[in-house]
């Protein structure tokens, strides 16, 4: 699971689940008002979700369940489905159907108390964010931002010399493999993805990298990082992903097509990066 791919409006989501839970303990009316059920309070306290299996499902704990499942589909690499329908969707459903029961049954009581309230409040909260999320782009941005390029080190060697970062000067021995984008350039061949490259070269990119083949004149590679996780589609067209690009990760973009990015991974791997916008580059 990939934190880093959920949202503000997940954030909002887990919130709202947050506080249904809260309200499922607290009282729903107030003593001496309409009873839950078969439950009628003899003590000064009156029922809370808990006396009421009925609402507690319907509401509360469905608008937990319901909050699970879409931070859950959002979090997966892959969309899973049940019955037909992806995660999301269900708990989409089921939090709308939450607000749904709580908004009757306040407007059914006499003398609502806070347990009934909040939970109102919370399942609107959750329902509301659930159906904006994919429209608002406020809510669509990334809840964790991905983490800035670490300086490099005063003795030349970065605290965390694997897959490369923008800015560090590390020396590379001929044919390491990635290094770090621009970082100083080695004679001899170097080596990107298991292809050799020619030791006369031009370093146009990071590391000496050349446009691919049929690629735009101009192009120069650059390491670049996603804001959020997406999926890289294989060359050859297919529409199932072959990788996913996670954030605070560089990848190496070696060609362009329209808008879109030919990248490589870090084990080699190359694919069509179709949704650029908001990358970072390095």
């Amino acid at each position: 699971m990939n934190i880093r791919s959920l949202t503000r409006g997940d954030g909002v989501v887990i919130g709202a689940a947050v506080l249904l839970f809260i309200a499922s303990f607290l009282e729903l009316y107030s003593t001496g008002d309409t009873c839950v059920g078969k439950f009628c309070p003899e003590s000064a306290s009156g029922p809370n979700a808990w006396d009421a299996l009925s609402l507690l499902m319907s509401v509360y704990l469905a608008g937990v369940i319901a909050a699970a499942l879409i931070v859950v589909s959002r979090a997966l690499p892959q969309p899973r489905k049940v019955a037909g329908l992806e995660l999301q969707q269900v708990g989409v459903s089921l939090a709308i159907f939450a607000a749904w029961t709580a908004f009757w049954t306040i407007v059914d009581s006499e003398g609502a108390s806070a347990g009934l309230i909040l939970g109102l409040i919370g399942a609107l909260v959750l329902a509301g964010a659930a159906v904006a999320t994919p429209l608002v782009p406020a809510l669509k941005a990334a809840l964790v931002g991905p983490p800035k390029p670490q300086a490099p080190s005063p003795y030349g060697a970065g605290p965390n010399p694997g897959y490369g970062y923008p800015g560090a000067q590390q020396q590379q021995p001929a044919g390491q493999g990635y290094g770090y984008p621009g970082g100083q350039q080695q004679p001899g061949p170097q080596s990107y993805g298991g292809q050799q490259e020619p030791a006369g070269a031009t370093a146009g990119g990071p590391q000496g990298a050349t446009p691919a083949a049929g690629g735009p004149a101009d192009f120069a590679p650059f390491w670049f990082a996603v804001p959020v996780a997406r999926p890289l589609y294989g060359e050859d067209g297919s529409p199932q992903p072959i990788a996913e690009l996670a954030p605070g990760t560089w990848y190496l973009a070696v060609e362009q097509r329209g808008q879109a990015l030919i990248a490589q991974t870090q084990d080699g791997r190359r694919g069509v990066l179709q949704d650029t916008t908001g990358i970072q580059r390095g």
